[in-house]
């Protein structure tokens, strides 16, 4: 068992804090009870790395089986509403290639995405006139419309999603994650090159 496959039947520990904890602070979630019992295993194991990266995998796995509502009402996935909103935002053309960086997605998804978003009216692709391989995608103006029509919902809902969070707290959030993501983009950026 992982960190971000949950307690079994054979967790009947009562609360505890982690290792990582912060003074004063308690955490009781599935991972808190996936720590307790790899330290019950391997009592020298630090499992410091799995108390981070394990909760996080656990709140992207919840928040993807959510399924934000204001998208779910329109007909649309988060990758979906991802490409739509990757177009609306820079503001111009891009190439699936384009596309796929933007969104951190596989060629072949944005693809088949793509095809789906253009047979509800929402793309247009065009081809490249110096090079016939090469397409160009834009938002129709449904499209445009949809996303900015569904931003302001989407944006209260995942403000709801966080609302136990004060100001201070999500800001904090959000500067570890960011530190965390640059150092991954470059350490995965050195691997490619």
């Amino acid at each position: 068992m992982t960190a971000t496959e949950g307690p079994g039947a054979a967790d009947g520990g009562a609360p505890a804090t982690t290792g990582g904890d912060a003074p004063g602070r308690s955490r009781d979630d599935t991972v808190a009870a996936v720590v307790r019992q790899w330290r019950a295993v391997h009592p020298g194991l630090d499992t410091g790395p799995m108390e981070v990266i394990g909760r996080i995998n656990r709140c992207a796995a919840l928040l993807q089986q959510a399924e934000d509502a204001p998208l779910r009402r329109e007909g649309l996935t988060r990758p979906e509403f991802d490409l739509l909103g990757a177009l609306r935002r820079t503001g111009h053309e891009l190439t699936p290639g384009e596309l796929a960086r933007e969104t951190f997605s596989s060629g072949a998804a944005v693809t088949k995405r793509l095809k789906q978003l253009g047979e509800r009216g929402l793309v247009e692709r065009r081809g490249d006139t110096r090079d016939r391989r090469v397409a160009h995608v834009r938002l129709t103006d449904a499209g445009r419309d949809l996303v900015d029509g569904i931003l302001p919902a989407q944006l209260a809902y995942e403000t709801a999603v966080l609302s136990g969070l004060d100001g201070p707290e999500r800001g904090e959030l959000a500067a570890l994650l960011s530190e965390l993501l640059g150092r991954l983009e470059g350490r995965l950026g050195a691997l490619r090159a």
